[in-house]
């Protein structure tokens, strides 16, 4: 996790029984949003109240790389695929302003 970077989080409100689909469609698209060279990783999640709720995080190197890519073809091929799973949704952008990774145990 890289301080500084900027984050990408997304809720997805998802139709009933398409869950499965989106899943899929989501895995199929993912690798063209972290093939782009300002991304560091994107992450999909499934609420546990809402079984009908996703997050997605994505992380990028800064939030000028990130809107050049929200603006990019690539981008409105990927929202016009995900599209027919969901019925509403929000996002919220964010900077990394400090990172506190877990320790790592010292063998040998």
């Amino acid at each position: 996790m890289a301080t500084g970077s900027f984050r990408v989080l997304l809720r997805a409100e998802i139709k009933p029984g398409m869950a499965e689909d989106f899943e899929r469609t989501w895995l199929e698209v993912g690798t063209g949003v972290t093939g782009h060279p300002a991304n560091l990783g994107q992450w999909l999640m499934r609420s546990d109240e809402d079984e009908h709720v996703y997050y997605i995080l994505s992380e990028w190197v800064d939030e000028p790389s990130f809107r050049e890519f929200e603006q990019s073809d690539q981008h409105l091929e990927h929202r016009t695929r995900l599209h027919p799973y969901r019925s509403g949704g929000a996002m919220w952008t964010m900077t990394v302003v400090h990172a506190l990774d877990k320790p790592r145990a010292v063998t040998g």
